[in-house]
């Protein structure tokens, strides 16, 4: 019979210490919630789901929406693409996605499989990585989703290296929640494994150096795994992991033909670890403490000053700074030493830092990306600019749109994707995934402008004028009375990935009046857009359309 769906008791917590900093382990709490409720609640939600007041909580999300961390949505609050910066400290910080994940994706792509990372969390496992076959049948997993070790083929080969300490906090949990209720990224057990079952295939997986997963999650879905080893310590760094469905492969598959290339290609990623240079440290944040002062002061107590500065600390760790003294943090932050040292002290509490006493420094630990990253690294670029958009046709009263280029040479194209339509009598409709020749729309022609993209068409004086100036104005030849002004959305790379445009009726405003009132909002609004589309594809890729 299935188990009964009651509510396991909790593992008993540490005392919290003296010095820590309650308003930064309530804002953590709050983040906590959003996540597991996939990125928004409503704000009588926040409050049952985390026992604070209603005043609190609103106090708690004024602050995340001041570091534009969520966005105050009518009674909802929604978690933001830019509180991915504080996964991404960790993840940059721990540098193997951005060594590795080429070569999961080349298997990914050779195998026609989900091939994911994983570090171990605890006593559990989360993946940093994920390269997803899109198929009927396909992997729901994210970055940043905990897993209990027992339910996964990765588990046992991180237990075969566990402390006596790792089993006791294991067996501690798993008879406080034999089935799981506590990770919402798996479904519960009808029953609990039998004793020493999970002891038994970790120390099978010590001696084979793999280790499987028959529909130990959920059935059909089966999985090989091989561990990457640090080659300075020869330790597990992280585990490759192939995910199949039977009816594709049984478990006794993937050993026998797919465990061979995966192999492979664990010792050609323990090779890119042996050769990698050390990281050369990119700057840290800077100017944190001033605007953090700057916004207490504006908002007096709706903003809370602890909090602000509790999460900066988090990102003043990245790649070349996944090691850092106390005065390293400080530094990096522009804060007092006593200040990070309390937000240092809150955040090995709740298991977001760990510290190394024989070098007296601190690194992040895998849990930073149970805040929020889950949920909003499946976002897309349409996601991401609808509420901009919205904002941003509300300023200026017209209708504002989001398109993709998706075809090229003398017939290339443009594709509507998102749009807020203006609440005049008379606006301007066009509908999501409208199609239209991209020569004859202002977004269009500044995406045809971008070097990468243009081919042809930029050698014209038209697109080198639009590339010069960095927007493009036209009164559209296929609508009559129809004005446009467009400016393009580039990634991380500087490459123009899509546009952004006000659309009007030519006798709202002359074209004068469009580049002195519509178009610093409208750049404005690309930025904005820009900074959640970098902080969201940093390591994670988002769909354009």
């Amino acid at each position: 019979m299935p188990a009964e769906t009651t509510t396991p008791p909790p593992v008993p917590e540490a005392a919290v210490p003296a010095e820590a900093v309650a308003p930064l382990i309530r804002g953590v709490r709050v983040l906590r919630e959003l996540t597991e409720a996939g990125g928004t609640l409503s704000l009588s939600g926040l409050e049952r789901a985390t026992g604070l007041a209603r005043s609190t909580v609103d106090r708690i999300t004024s602050t995340l929406a001041r570091m534009g961390y969520v966005r105050l949505d009518g009674r909802d609050a929604v978690t933001t693409p830019r509180l991915m910066e504080l996964g991404n400290a960790y993840l940059a910080a721990l540098r193997l996605p951005a060594l590795l994940s080429p070569r999961a994706d080349a298997l990914a792509d050779e195998l026609d499989e989900s091939v994911s990372l994983a570090v171990a969390d605890r006593d559990g496992i989360r993946f940093i990585h994920q390269a997803t076959r899109r198929r009927a049948m396909s992997l729901s997993f994210r970055i940043g989703d905990l897993l209990p070790a027992e339910r996964t083929a990765p588990g046992p080969l991180f237990a075969s290296e566990w402390t006596d300490e790792n089993w006791r906090v294991w067996r501690e949990r798993r008879a406080a929640d034999p089935v799981n209720r506590g990770f919402s990224a798996v479904p519960p057990r009808e029953l609990p494994f039998p004793d020493g079952e999970f002891e038994a295939r970790a120390a099978q997986a010590g001696r084979d150096g793999w280790a499987l997963d028959d529909q130990l999650i959920e059935p059909g879905l089966v999985a090989v795994s091989v561990p990457v080893r640090d080659p300075r310590t020869g330790r597990i760094a992280c585990v490759a992991n192939v995910v199949s469905h039977t009816s594709r492969h049984t478990a006794a598959d993937l050993r026998d033909t797919l465990l061979p290339r995966l192999r492979a290609t664990v010792a050609e990623m323990e090779r890119e670890l042996a050769a990698a240079p050390d990281p050369d440290p990119g700057p840290p944040p800077s100017g944190s403490a001033a605007w953090i002062g700057a916004s207490k002061h504006e908002l007096g107590r709706e903003f809370i000053e602890s909090l602000a500065r509790g999460l900066t600390v988090l990102t003043a760790f990245g790649e070349g700074r996944a090691a850092l003294t106390l005065t390293d943090v400080a530094r990096a932050t522009g804060l007092a030493r006593a200040t990070a040292r309390r937000a240092l002290i809150t955040y090995e509490h709740l298991g977001l830092v760990r510290g190394q006493p024989e070098s007296r420094t601190f690194g992040l630990t895998p849990r930073v990306l149970s805040l929020g990253f889950p949920p909003l690294s499946r976002t897309s670029l349409p996601r991401i600019a609808a509420p901009h958009l919205a904002d941003l046709s509300a300023r200026v009263g017209e209708s504002t749109a989001l398109a993709v280029l998706v075809s090229s040479g003398p017939t290339a194209e443009i594709q509507y994707t998102a749009r807020a339509v203006s609440p005049r009598i008379m606006g301007v409709d066009i509908r999501v995934g409208t199609r239209l020749p991209a020569a004859a729309t202002s977004l269009g022609r500044v995406l045809l402008s971008d070097p990468e993209d243009s081919a042809a068409s930029a050698a014209s004086a038209d697109f080198a004028h639009v590339r010069s100036q960095g927007y493009a104005l036209l009164d559209e030849a296929w609508e009559d009375g129809l004005r446009t002004l467009a400016v393009p959305l580039r990634d991380r790379t500087g490459r123009a990935v899509a546009a952004v445009n006000v659309a009007l009726h030519a006798a709202g405003r002359t074209a004068e009046e469009c580049v002195a009132e519509i178009l610093p909002e409208l750049r404005l609004t690309a930025t904005r857009i820009e900074q959640e589309l970098h902080a969201a594809g940093h390591f994670t890729r988002v769909p354009l359309l």
